[in-house]
């Protein structure tokens, strides 16, 4: 590619967006990054998006590569597993990995966001704040801004990359030109978030190193640990249906009461939940599938602008970084814009389909089967499976989010591992019953070593 060409104009500069600028500036390329908002390090950052974020291996890496990985790990509070509340028993931590050094880390977007706005300025990207897209001339190469002030303003492009969520203005301005076919899957579950405060002398009020749940059957309760001894707590349930769901719990009085009745070892913590919960808006879920990523080689969407998910297995932003990481590769290994837009699609999207597939099966583990025997034996058998077969057998939760293996494979390999673990402990309730000889021959016929 020429000189001339290595040129980029990255529309959103959030997470994704300051990241691919870092790596991009970081290799030689001119970069300009337009975002609508402020520049969140001078007015603070404007939240209305989860305040905390679970950072697995697949976005460590991306860190690393870009240099921001100290700076960002030392404001992070790590996630050893789930602890998990249950209705009636006793509550207790299941582990995701087998020690500490299978982890995920909980961490503040804010923070993370102006990390990387930091490393992309360093790097000798060019950061332009209260620019929002409003319209793309593609012939012309012009991208028309509309600033804060109102004033319009139109840049040249070479190529645009649409770093700007699930919203995208890039992706609206592309569809007239290439067929996407653009699909989004609302869930018929939103989200409500609170918050449980530090204790008066300044520490966390439960366990730090988790991720609590509280799982009621078709509703939950999370809570994510901050640096600053705080918790966010999400409640997420149906908008309308049976009871509860957020149609039937619209005011505090009828917050308090759910509470009480089935998170009532949560309602202490959480001070200000009749507060909260009438002043925070309830958000909303959804999937967004689309047959094409970029527009010849003016044009790419990157992370949610691409392939937004609902967020239980934590990794929509870890995903989005992976796919900056394989952009900025392609990028510098192909011949031309277009074939390394091309490229990039190709790589990332079957991984896309796969991760938004897994987000979607993890809800329904997180909010009805953490504290399910059958399901808690084949975690079991999966952890015994895994000393038997290192390499062979890597369970689920591992390939995702301690490896960097790509997303479509982790996806295959869990189905079948998900069969034999079913059908080992089918009757059971304990492994004594297991047939070793049996489930080691299936283990060793399906599933190569990784």
């Amino acid at each position: 590619m020429s000189m001339s060409a290595r040129h980029i104009t990255i529309i959103g500069g959030g997470l994704a967006g300051a990241l691919l600028a870092t790596l991009l500036a970081q290799r030689g390329w001119a970069v300009d990054v337009y975002e609508k908002r402020g520049d969140p390090r001078v007015h603070g950052y404007a939240g209305g998006r989860s305040i905390n974020l679970a950072l697995a291996e697949r976005g460590r890496h991306a860190l690393r590569q870009a240099n921001v990985d100290d700076a960002v790990m030392a404001k992070a509070v790590m996630m050893r597993g789930r602890f998990v509340h249950p209705l009636h028993g006793e509550p207790g931590l299941q582990r995701y990995g087998r020690d500490d050094s299978e982890v995920i880390w909980s961490v503040s977007r804010g923070e993370l966001n102006i990390a990387l706005l930091d490393a992309a300025q360093a790097a000798g990207a060019r950061l332009h704040f209260d620019h929002g897209l409003e319209r793309v001339d593609f012939d012309a190469g012009l991208a028309h801004f509309r600033q804060a002030d109102g004033v319009g303003t139109a840049r040249p492009f070479h190529a645009l990359v649409g770093a700007d969520g699930a919203g995208s203005a890039l992706r609206g301005q592309m569809a007239p030109h290439v067929a996407l076919n653009e699909r989004t899957e609302w869930l018929d579950h939103g989200y409500k978030e609170l918050e449980i405060p530090p204790t008066a002398d300044g520490d966390f009020r439960i366990e730090p190193n988790a991720l609590h749940i509280w799982p009621r059957g078709h509703y939950m309760c999370i809570a994510l640990p901050n640096d600053e001894r705080t918790f966010t707590v999400t409640l997420f349930m149906p908008h309308g249906g049976e009871y509860p769901c957020f149609e039937l719990v619209k005011t505090a009085d009828q917050a308090q009461a759910l509470f009480e009745r089935d998170f009532a070892d949560a309602l202490p913590l959480i001070p200000n939940l009749r507060r909260d919960y009438e002043a925070n808006p309830t958000g909303m879920l959804a999937t967004l599938y689309l047959d094409r990523w970029h527009l010849d080689g003016r044009a790419v969407l990157i992370g949610d602008a691409a392939h937004a998910m609902v967020p239980f297995h934590g990794q929509g932003m870890n995903c989005a970084f992976e796919d900056c990481v394989a952009l900025a590769n392609h990028l510098g290994g192909q011949d031309s814009l277009e074939d390394a837009f091309a490229a990039f699609e190709a790589q990332r999207k079957p991984d896309a389909e796969a991760i938004q597939q897994m987000a979607l099966e993890n809800y329904i583990e997180m909010r009805d089967k953490v504290d399910d025997s059958a399901f808690l034996l084949q975690r079991q058998l999966e952890l015994a499976l895994q000393e038997r077969h290192p390499g062979r057998f890597v369970p689920h939760y591992a390939m995702v989010s301690f490896m960097r293996i790509p997303y479509s494979v982790a996806l295959h390999r869990s189905e079948v591992q998900r069969g034999i673990l079913e059908a080992a402990t089918r009757g059971l309730d304990s492994l004594d019953g297991v047939d070793w000889a049996a489930v080691d021959a299936e283990v060793l016929a399906k599933l190569e070593p990784l």
